[in-house]
């Protein structure tokens, strides 16, 4: 993502006033907030539009579900922190063992 620190805001800001001038500045900006306020409307009804073709079978469908990293988290790491089922993926909570001082852990040839 963008990493904007407020030394490099003032620097940008020092600049769009270099180049616009303090008289066209106001109105640049008040052209971009409304440029942000419609893109914001047509996603907004894009994305109505989307749940509406879907039908009332996908009412309770979330669209920020299908973002890569919340579908990852959802149906990949959700899995790891729930419960394991015994004989389960070894090294899970379930097959923790704890190992009194000085004894080894099993060897797996087929780990390696």
């Amino acid at each position: 993502m963008l990493d904007l620190s407020l030394p490099k805001i003032l620097v940008l800001a020092v600049l769009a006033l270099l180049i616009f001038g303090p008289d066209q500045l106001p109105k640049l900006a008040a052209q971009a907030g409304r440029a942000l306020r419609d893109l914001r409307k047509i996603a907004e009804n894009a994305k109505a539009d989307l749940q509406d073709g879907l039908g009332p079978e996908f009412r309770d469908f979330d669209l920020n579900d299908l973002h890569p990293r919340n579908f990852v988290q959802k149906h990949l790491l959700d899995d790891l922190d729930g419960p394991s089922v015994p004989g389960g993926v070894p090294g899970s909570a379930a097959a923790a063992v704890t190992l009194s001082p000085g004894e080894s852990p099993p060897y797996d040839p087929e780990a390696t």
